[in-house]
């Protein structure tokens, strides 16, 4: 709103000006074609005659802001390490008694996990120096991931306008650093959207209609987390388990439980560690599996302006393009934020 309120104070001061001018030099009109002319354009970006083409699109989008539904999932289960005052620590022991087999160990360590975390806490160097740090660095970056969503496409104009969308791949930009993946590579089906009709106006003002494309968004959250948060975090792991595994050191655990307790022994609970950190990756998937339970859905329209580049007469690239419309997830819809972008060059 504050772009559009300063956009508007300038028009009209621009419109005051242009007035004035009219009202001293009636007779003066501009001419683009002469060089002393302050509109004097010496090459400019000529309008195709024609959209059609194959053209290799980009698309992105905040998902941070609006999307419906799913905000929660992900953060929650970072919370969860990182809110309760003995944590993280807590949360690691929570995870350890989770695999111990049901008995009397299980159950007197599963009474005593405030007093447990706290003498772990106390030791917070030894067990998991860098897990707190960790934890909040991956939460991070998947907001960096929602907040420049990226799709990559292919789109097919005929010469009549009619096209087809197909989104074979994503981009994400995780600490100013961008990473394409496509779809064929990494196991996941291309999103294909027919029915699509693009407009070419003699402005160059190029219109893309109504049209949905559905995704599996937790399938790609996944995508993100293994293949490009993890490694960036931790180039040795290869997913949460691993990465947990890495921070925390449960042989230390192990023995600090079995001071605390003393019950039991060092080795069962370092076992118990281990597994417990390994389970913890997979319910992070589990929540993510469960998010493409619903469908996510956006609902776009397209404005961009068509150039012609090499002056052939049809579209060389797609520039400044905005998507307006909505996303939906589970039926619930949120307007799509206004910096939903797109832009894209002949293939």
């Amino acid at each position: 709103m504050k772009t559009s309120t300063i956009s508007t104070a300038l028009l009209l001061a621009l419109g005051a000006t242009v007035v004035g001018c009219a009202a001293d030099a009636p007779d003066d009109a501009t001419d683009p074609s002469d060089p002393s002319d302050p509109d004097y354009n010496p090459d400019p970006q000529p309008v195709p005659l024609t959209p059609e083409g194959k053209f290799g699109v980009t698309s992105d989008f905040d998902l941070a802001q609006n999307l419906p539904g799913t905000a929660g999932t992900i953060a929650s289960y970072f919370i969860q390490a990182t809110d309760d005052p003995d944590d993280p620590t807590r949360f690691i022991v929570q995870q350890l008694v989770n695999q111990l087999p049901a008995g009397s160990i299980k159950n007197t360590l599963n009474g005593a996990i405030p007093f447990v975390a706290g003498y772990l806490n106390d030791r917070l160097l030894d067990v998991a120096p860098d897990f707190v740090s960790t934890i909040v660095d991956v939460g991070n970056k998947f907001g960096q991931v929602a907040r420049h969503f990226g799709t990559l496409e292919v789109v097919e104009i005929q010469s009549n306008g009619a096209a087809v969308k197909t989104v074979n791949g994503v981009k994400f930009k995780i600490d100013n650093i961008d990473l394409d993946f496509r779809f064929a590579d990494v196991g996941i089906q291309d999103i294909k959207v027919e029915g699509l009709q693009v407009n070419l106006e003699q402005s160059g003002k190029l219109s893309f209609s109504s049209h949905k494309v559905p995704m599996k968004y937790g399938q790609v959250l996944k995508l993100a987390l293994d293949q490009a948060i993890i490694p960036l975090i931790d180039p040795s792991a290869s997913n949460l388990g691993d990465l947990l595994g890495n921070v925390v050191n449960c042989q230390a655990v192990g023995q600090y439980v079995y001071e605390a307790i003393d019950i039991g022994s060092p080795s069962t609970f370092e076992s118990a560690c281990i597994s417990g950190l390994n389970a913890a990756g997979p319910a992070l998937y589990n929540a993510l599996n469960q998010i493409d339970g619903s469908a996510l859905e956006f609902n776009l329209t397209g404005v961009a302006r068509a150039i012609d580049r090499n002056k052939d007469g049809k579209m060389d690239d797609i520039a400044t393009g905005l998507w307006s419309g909505e996303v939906k997830y589970a039926g619930q819809p949120a307007p799509l934020p206004e910096t939903s972008k797109f832009f894209g060059s002949k293939m």
